[in-house]
């Protein structure tokens, strides 16, 4: 027998929820087939089978939730190994159970002596009485009787005053209302929790800003437009604008290190290397693959890494570890045709930029006006790490290499 077991779930991921099992118990098995599909908080991960046989049984149902190294099940080895007993075969007799054991007989506990106790209202003195009218409490909610013949003393109100308040009873919790026509009610997936749990994190925790400016488009285009063919034809990928801004990020974040940081406890960490975050639309919500060692990558590599990752992430095929370790994050609001928003951070990180469409608007160049390809961008940081001027000037540095590319061939 060989126990269907969770693999490891990737760095500070504790558990996975059952989605779906793609096969039943008595039904024959592959070696390396998929048995069970995980939903973990980032990704989903499939468990293959680690020898071929026969699933012999399921140990966890579909929607429990579970963690690394817990058995989902059990397979019995061999290819030839029957689900079930063939017709005809006796089964084993099931043992009756046993009878269970008679309790031995004990001797009757006496009861206990009525205990002598005034009646309701009678007196208990006249201090006591005047504490508890004073306090608007009886006699039964003071509980304790100290006094001759059971009765309540002064000491026995003040003692039942002094002592804190219950703590009130958890409010229960509030049923789903009924739903209407033409409404249906689906279970979020755990990623889309997640996402929902993260998001309002960063709002409670960072000292979340945002900073805006606006970027000349033109210069850009203009250099892709003219290299475009070239670039695909020699590097087999297409050049995008995404890689002209991490280009643009990598060089602000070596000028400003505290937008490539993050808080630790009461200690902020410095990272020496880029690691990229793209978000990107996945089947089952945002998720933000990592380009790590940015720093390191031509626009080339940039673009082929970016491409492989949004194409895993429409198939739902991003592995844990492309997932986490990320340093900054660039967001595209524009691909969907936002004019501007306020991207929110994506914790531990101190900084996000957000890109958006490209618009043309009449600019004044030079004393005259143009009609020019302009894009907002926004910078959300994390005011606790990065300054006011030190995010200003980040996303001034970015708008300069932008509108001038010249200066990201140069290291400028």
């Amino acid at each position: 027998m060989t126990d269907i077991v969770v693999p490891p779930l990737g760095e500070s991921v504790s558990s996975a929820t059952i989605a779906r099992w793609l096969k039943k118990a008595g039904e024959a098995v592959a070696l390396d087939e998929p048995l069970v599909e995980l939903e973990t908080d980032k990704v989903t991960v499939e468990v293959n089978a680690a020898v071929a046989g026969v699933i012999e049984s399921i140990a966890a149902e579909e929607g429990a939730e579970v963690g690394p190294g817990a058995v989902l099940g059990v397979i019995k080895e061999g290819a030839a190994a029957a689900a079930k007993p063939a017709a005809g075969t006796p089964s084993k007799p099931t043992p009756a159970p046993a009878a269970p054991a008679q309790p031995k007989a004990e001797a009757p506990t006496p009861a206990p002596g009525p205990v002598s106790r005034p009646a309701e209202g009678a007196s208990h003195g006249p201090a006591a009485n005047k504490a508890m009218a004073d306090a608007g409490i009886t006699a039964e909610q003071v509980g304790a009787r100290s006094g001759k013949d059971g009765r309540v003393t002064k000491g026995d109100v003040l003692a039942f005053l002094s002592k804190p308040a219950a703590a009130p009873a958890p409010a229960a919790a509030k049923a789903p209302r009924a739903l209407e026509a033409g409404e249906e009610r689906v279970k979020m997936t755990r990623l889309r929790q997640t996402i929902a749990r993260r998001l309002k994190e960063a709002q409670n925790t960072a000292a979340m800003l945002t900073t805006f400016n606006e970027v000349d488009m033109g210069a850009a285009m203009a250099l892709r437009a003219e290299y475009k063919d070239a670039f695909e034809k020699k590097h087999g990928v297409k050049l995008g604008f995404m890689s002209f801004f991490v280009k643009a990020c990598v060089a602000a974040l070596k000028e400003f290190p505290a937008v490539n940081a993050e808080i630790d406890g009461d200690e902020i960490v410095y990272k020496h290397a880029v690691h990229m975050g793209i978000a990107v639309g996945g089947p089952s919500g945002l998720v933000v693959p990592v380009v790590r060692n940015a720093d390191q990558m031509g626009f080339a590599e940039i673009e082929k890494t970016i491409g492989s990752y949004g194409k895993k992430a429409r198939d739902g095929a991003l592995k844990l570890e492309e997932l986490t370790g990320g340093s900054f994050t660039i967001t595209n609001g524009g691909i969907y045709g936002s004019l501007m928003s306020t991207p929110i951070l994506n914790p531990p990180q101190s900084g996000i930029l957000g890109m958006h469409k490209i618009q043309e608007r009449p600019m004044a160049v030079g004393g005259k006006v143009e009609i020019r390809p302009m894009m907002y961008i926004a910078l959300s940081y994390d005011h606790r790490i990065v300054d006011g001027k030190e995010a200003v000037s980040f996303l001034v540095r970015v708008k300069e290499s932008i509108e001038d590319p010249r200066r990201l061939m140069l290291d400028l």
